[in-house]
């Protein structure tokens, strides 16, 4: 993978000249492994699925480093390889979520345990500004406690993610890609939702 040394890296370098138009959005997007897929390993898989996340966007990905993670919510699985993407796409957020998911089904992913082990994770984070489906669903899900949150699945795609907030794992590899991202209703960005979590725990989050 070119510049996993580097801050960023960007995919379709032979798209730079591609302008953003009315019609469309930057999504941001993270991404998570610890389990080996039919691509390889954790490694291995979580490249390949921001290669293939990349060929959604009409215009350069821009793609975090790789990082190595303590597994969530239990320590003693195998750790994560996380990163996350900002890429220009067209079209609607439902659309993109299905074409994730789909990425998700490549590598071979199956869903037995909320928040398990798994092959690969390929969540949409953000899709600009926009809030789905509302702002009281939004809120309700992002003020669950923790023991709902690991037994209740949304059946409708939540934008922004409820979870963004609460998430290093996320956020650090978001800041190097969006960090002046605002919550549409938080009102905070990345890097002041980043600054907000326990330092012993953005510690925890560790470039490959």
């Amino acid at each position: 993978m070119p510049g996993e040394d580097m801050l960023m890296y960007v995919f379709g370098a032979e798209r730079q000249g591609a302008i953003m138009t009315a019609h469309q959005s930057i999504a941001l997007i993270a991404l998570g492994s610890n389990e080996n897929s039919i691509w390889g390993d954790a490694r291995e898989t979580a490249q390949k699925a921001m290669l293939l996340a990349a060929q959604l966007s009409p215009a350069p990905a821009n793609c975090s480093k790789l990082y190595a993670t303590p597994a969530f919510p239990d320590p003693t699985d195998p750790p994560f390889v996380n990163a996350a993407m900002a890429i220009t796409v067209a079209g609607d957020a439902t659309s993109l979520f299905d074409a994730l998911q789909d990425i998700e089904r490549q590598a071979g992913r199956t869903r037995h345990k909320r928040w398990g082990q798994r092959t690969l994770d390929v969540d949409l984070i953000a899709f600009g500004d926009q809030v789905l489906p509302d702002a009281a669903t939004q809120t309700a899900w992002r003020a669950l406690s923790p023991q709902a949150q690991m037994e209740q699945t949304p059946d409708r795609l939540i934008l922004p993610h409820p979870r963004v907030q609460d998430r290093s794992f996320v956020l650090v590899p978001l800041a190097d890609v969006a960090p002046d991202w605002r919550h549409p209703l938080l009102g905070q960005t990345v890097t002041d939702m980043l600054a907000a979590r326990p330092a012993a725990e953005r510690d925890t989050v560790q470039p490959l």
